[in-house]
């Protein structure tokens, strides 16, 4: 992993759904899924992203990737590090709205990709899904949905398409044995490799793991994790994992952001959140994780209350109605992901009571 170069860097990032009500039809709210989001991931890095069922995980990586159009912010991809720092001054400067930024924007920032732009730079960013039995066509033979996105991208013909259609099964483990079967025919892991085949292909270098080993049991669960491990040090892969499965993404992850309610409240090295978490959602979080030896006891956290609706979000710290440590402040300012030290980011009063 390189820590001096970003692969992907996430501006104030949001996705927004728009609610239309009455006869009219006119937009009477907005789900706010994903609400000021920033980050980077580095180059070959595994990137962690954890929470709840509906904190936005899914959507966050979707967007990233421009399966969804954002509502507002910026997405940098593989952009050269002199030419980020022009626009961060830009940005930062009372320049926001000069010639030379739109330029820039225009010529970098995915958010404002179109048509054949944007078609090309999804060779290099990819994801596989949770359940490989609803992602995989089912009356499609295997040799067709792996060759499926040279075809649609245009990146080789058809004796080069069944070459890398060969090498890529033969990276994950199945052989051309598995050419001619249907997804049917293969157990729940078989299934999850053929996926990972499909999003490989294209050689990308990004590629986003929404819960990939949620639908499979342990054993294989155990098996898919080597071999993402394999492939992202083999063919240089650099990933965003998406999972609610802390102990998954302990095993996998360099570093781990938390989201909650559409915003990330706390990001650090894998290491150091699991072993010291500082925002009372993420150690709620880890403290749930079970412990196979029974005679170890942990302190139990207890979070009171419903999650809110991520269309009328609380004021301020928007997990203060359900925080053990709440204080007044919380209920009125929003606080902001601060560095902590060794970039530990944290965004919760109590760091700076």
């Amino acid at each position: 992993m390189n820590r001096t170069n970003s692969l992907i860097e996430i501006t104030n990032l949001k996705k927004y759904y728009s609610i239309f009500g009455g006869l009219l039809r006119r937009k009477v709210a907005e789900v706010k899924a994903v609400d000021g989001v920033d980050f980077r991931i580095f180059k070959g890095e595994c990137f962690g992203l954890v929470g709840e069922s509906g904190c936005g995980k899914t959507t966050l990586g979707k967007t990233i990737i421009r399966l969804l159009d954002p509502t507002a912010g910026s997405i940098y991809f593989d952009v050269p590090d002199d030419i980020k720092e022009e626009i961060d001054k830009l940005q930062n400067s009372q320049e926001q709205g000069s010639h030379r930024l739109k330029e820039l924007r225009k010529k970098y920032d995915l958010t404002t990709y179109r048509g054949t732009r944007l078609s090309f730079i999804r060779r290099r960013m990819q994801i596989v899904y949770q359940d490989p039995t609803t992602s995989l066509d089912p009356r499609t033979l295997v040799k067709d949905i792996v060759s499926e996105p040279l075809i649609v991208q245009g990146l080789a013909k058809r004796e080069e398409r069944r070459k890398r259609v060969l090498e890529i099964l033969e990276k994950v483990g199945l052989t051309d044995r598995h050419l001619y079967r249907y997804p049917h025919e293969f157990s729940g892991g078989q299934r999850q490799r053929i996926a990972v085949a499909r999003a490989l292909v294209t050689n990308p270098d990004f590629v986003v793991l929404d819960e990939p080993t949620s639908s499979v049991d342990v054993s294989v669960r155990a098996q898919l994790l080597n071999l993402f491990q394999d492939l992202q040090k083999s063919l240089n892969l650099t990933y965003l994992f998406v999972s609610h499965d802390l102990s998954v993404v302990e095993c996998i992850a360099h570093r781990v952001a938390v989201m909650y309610l559409g915003k990330i409240v706390e990001l650090a090295q894998t290491e150091e959140l699991y072993k010291n978490p500082l925002h009372p959602y993420a150690q709620a979080l880890l403290a749930s994780i079970p412990i196979p030896d029974p005679s170890v006891k942990r302190k139990q956290i207890v979070l009171t209350g419903e999650v809110p609706s991520p269309i009328n979000p609380p004021p301020g710290c928007r997990f203060h109605t359900r925080c053990p440590e709440a204080m007044q402040i919380c209920s009125k300012e929003e606080p902001e992901l601060k560095d902590v030290g060794n970039g530990h980011l944290v965004a919760c009063h109590l760091m700076t009571k």
